[in-house]
């Protein structure tokens, strides 16, 4: 059985998410220098980063639930239209055939090549206008998938939404540093 999007996006970007799989609390502390390594904060420190981690991590797991959601809407939306063409369709025929007269209850005239071409052609016409919707709307959820798709590797692969995410924290480690020094 072929995995679903969902499982897809769940191994991907989930569970390689989680901070003691990139980094564990001992090499956390050496980062930092040797007479700060023993210091309660650190592990306090990397605890906080680990709930603000796995809060994105489950700010993602809800986004993954609700595009499987949309996704499968959408699938339903698709059959759904497709039924609705086929019983036109099927429809459009038996018209087609009462106009001509072909059908034996149809008390319709019969119509000679001359008389269905402007009809033929309207039709023609407007399923060309609904065609073009069809792949204007299609390149619209294109993009879109695209879009999220983007913004989910961007998480894997590390770049955060705020770019002064590294200076803040290296703010913060410096406050913490000094706070130190000055308990000592």
């Amino acid at each position: 059985m072929a995995p679903t999007e969902q499982a897809i996006l769940s191994n991907y970007l989930l569970i390689p998410a989680q901070l003691p799989a990139i980094i564990s609390l001992e090499e956390f502390t050496g980062f930092f220098p040797r007479q700060l390594q023993a210091s309660p904060h650190l592990r306090s420190l990397y605890r906080d980063l680990q709930s603000q981690r796995n809060a994105v991590v489950d700010a993602v797991a809800e986004e993954i639930q609700a595009e499987a959601r949309q996704g499968r809407a959408l699938r339903r939306h698709v059959m759904k239209a497709r039924r609705e063409a086929e019983a036109q369709e099927q429809d459009d025929e038996l018209d087609i055939e009462r106009m001509l007269g072909t059908l034996p209850d149809s008390q319709n005239p019969k119509h000679g090549l001359q008389s269905i071409l402007p009809s033929l052609e309207d039709a023609i016409s407007e399923l060309e206008s609904q065609l073009q919707l069809i792949q204007s709307e299609e390149a619209s959820l294109l993009s879109s998938v695209q879009k999220t798709v983007g913004d989910l590797s961007d998480l894997r692969y590390g770049r955060l939404a705020n770019p002064k995410l590294p200076e803040q924290v290296l703010e913060g480690l410096q406050g913490l540093q000094e706070t130190c020094k000055e308990k000592q």
